[in-house]
């Protein structure tokens, strides 16, 4: 078993809905809670799992927002925890999920310097590091019901752009919308061999925004909707 999330970059919005909801869980979960530095003061910041990052791709007026959210891949080849001193990382065999052991954990910083996603964050209230659990503590609580075990962050996104399952079974949802839209990981290059998949945007045709008429622009915007619905 191998789990994981796909993350659809064609309708995610960017709302920061995910990182919230994960924020909010995790706070009484596996890891303690995630510190707020001076959350009401000039320069607020804190610990989060998950972070989202917007790009403008393309040039006006063909240019489209991409909505990028990152947390931790759960890599095959995992360099955060071979770089571990206190074997405080580790990646469980049953299920590819990488971890954090809070009691272990010393905060020398090492993992972090090692994952090229800036996935692990030092929490300086407790002097450890943390990182997106995949919400263990809830996809394996049978006391829920079973749509309610998966990642926090899968049941909150209003667009449904995250999905959660299994990427060693075929025939689950994860597998079949890679192997259907392109999924792809992000920098394999690098060889970590991260789990998480992105779906790519779709292509679609630019709405004109240059000299045309007020009537033609609305034809063209309904004539591009009802493709998009189509769709």
């Amino acid at each position: 078993m191998k789990l994981g999330l796909v993350i659809d970059l064609d309708v995610c919005v960017g709302c920061h809905g995910c990182a919230v909801s994960c924020k909010q869980w995790n706070t009484s979960g596996t890891t303690g809670p995630l510190t707020d530095y001076r959350p009401y003061g000039e320069d607020p910041s804190g610990v989060w799992f998950n972070r989202i990052r917007s790009y403008e791709v393309g040039d006006y007026p063909h240019n489209k927002t991409i909505n990028f959210p990152m947390s931790c891949m759960h890599c095959e080849q995992a360099d955060c925890v071979d770089v571990c001193p206190t074997g405080a990382s580790y990646k469980r065999a049953e299920d590819g999920v990488v971890l954090v052991d809070q009691d272990k954990c010393m905060g020398c910083n090492y993992c972090s310097w090692a994952c090229p996603y800036g996935a692990r964050e030092l929490d300086r209230s407790s002097g450890t590091m943390k990182k997106c659990t995949l919400c263990i503590d809830r996809i394996y609580d049978e006391r829920l019901d079973e749509y309610d075990r998966q990642p926090s962050c899968v049941i909150t996104c209003p667009a449904h752009a995250r999905h959660f399952g299994d990427f060693d079974d075929p025939e689950s949802k994860v597998s079949k919308l890679v192997r259907e839209r392109g999924g792809y990981a992000l920098m394999p290059e690098l060889g970590y061999n991260p789990t998480n998949r992105y779906l790519p945007p779709r292509i679609t045709r630019p709405i004109p925004t240059e000299d045309v008429s007020k009537k033609s622009l609305i034809s063209s915007v309904k004539e591009w909707v009802n493709k998009a619905v189509a769709r």
